[in-house]
């Protein structure tokens, strides 16, 4: 009889009161913050308790569509704040840009012999450039709403994380990644990290205001976590 697989769990001790488990994108990774005083027995214990749960996110993980490497050619399937766009590469001797045409065309214009790495890059500048664009009125909002002031934000690309926030320098930062999801999907993720200026973990309280500013944050938790995943070389 064939053993049932093992899961590797990473276990983080920090200066926290609670015990949180996550499992992360894209291969299911679990990973467990625990609290200073818990011991390694409760840990474990605690981990048996979420087999269950660990083992159906990881498995949603593995069904998850993952965009095959990009080769920036003319066809690829790209895309920007949900939607999905063919990809129409023009060589020409200027400055390179990227435009949209109609519902269904990224037009990406480069100088002849641009490499697809070179392509790339442009085009995630692209992107970091409508994020830009898109990110202040978030903010501008939502801080008033929930009257905190974020001290400043960033773009940066994230491997495990939607965004991150820095409570104590009041600095949150938001994954480039976020340009190719819908814009409530950004919203939520605006909302997410500036209520950890109000409370750093993702307990009940955390949870309670959530759910009070942004009554369907779960269905855009799900619409990120079921998106396709953009192609990355993971490394933990």
């Amino acid at each position: 009889m064939a053993s049932a697989p093992t899961i590797k769990v990473e276990v983080l001790r920090k200066d926290i009161k609670n015990l949180h488990l996550g499992v992360y994108p894209p291969h299911g990774r679990v990973r467990v913050a625990a609290p200073l005083i818990v011991s390694n027995e409760a840990v474990r214990l605690a981990v048996i308790d979420k087999l269950g749960w660990i083992k159906r996110q990881k498995a949603r993980f593995a069904q998850q569509p993952r965009q095959s490497q990009r080769e920036m050619v003319n066809g690829e399937s790209h895309y920007f704040l949900g939607q999905r766009y063919r990809l129409r590469v023009h060589e020409q001797d200027a400055p390179a840009r990227v435009t949209l045409r109609g519902v269904a065309s990224l037009d990406l214009f480069v100088r002849p012999g641009t490499s697809p790495e070179q392509r790339e890059v442009i085009l995630l500048r692209w992107h970091r450039d409508q994020l830009n664009a898109l990110i202040p009125p978030l903010l501008s909002k939502w801080q008033q709403r929930i009257r905190v002031e974020a001290a400043g934000w960033g773009i940066k690309k994230m491997k495990t994380k939607w965004g991150s926030c820095n409570p104590t320098a009041k600095r949150v930062w938001f994954n480039l990644e976020l340009a190719k999801k819908p814009v409530k999907c950004l919203e939520y993720i605006v909302v997410h990290e500036l209520l950890h200026l109000l409370e750093r973990n993702h307990n009940e309280r955390f949870t309670a205001l959530m759910a009070s500013y942004i009554p369907q944050w779960n269905r855009c938790r799900e619409m990120l976590n079921t998106s396709p995943l953009g192609h990355e070389d993971w490394d933990y």
